[in-house]
């Protein structure tokens, strides 16, 4: 078990990472903290897929020298995934600090509590 661990360390971290946003998002009552949290889980996923688009020994999907054998390389489609997801993720991390700083210059506060009770207490007022 700890032998499999130390061979697969990357993947062992890039769980360990997912924990820690998923927890941060779950328990988090902050909304720029539930952001973070967010951006370690993507990061812990990007790594996951990473590490297992990867095999020692192989070499980068350029063909060189000749060579054609789909064995030699490693297989791209991982990469590609992950960089599809950084940029998504960076699309969404804008968007999201965007809502946080108009919800902070509406109620000059981010804890979700206290926002809720406020939007709560204007829709009474209507």
């Amino acid at each position: 078990m700890i032998g499999n661990l130390l061979v697969n360390y990357e993947e062992a971290f890039a769980i360990i990472l997912f924990g820690i946003g998923f927890t941060m998002l779950l328990f988090q009552r902050n909304l720029f903290k539930k952001l973070i949290g967010l951006n370690i889980m993507d990061t812990g996923t990007f790594l996951f897929l990473a590490s297992m688009g990867f095999i020692r020994g192989r070499e980068a999907p350029i063909v060189t020298n000749g060579v054609t054998d789909a064995g030699f390389y490693i297989n791209p489609v991982p990469a590609g995934l992950v960089l599809t997801g950084i940029v998504v993720s960076v699309s969404v991390t804008a968007i999201m600090l965007s809502l946080t700083v108009r919800l902070y210059r509406r109620y000059h506060t981010l804890q979700l509590d206290e926002i809720y009770e406020m939007s709560r207490h204007q829709m009474e007022d209507r």
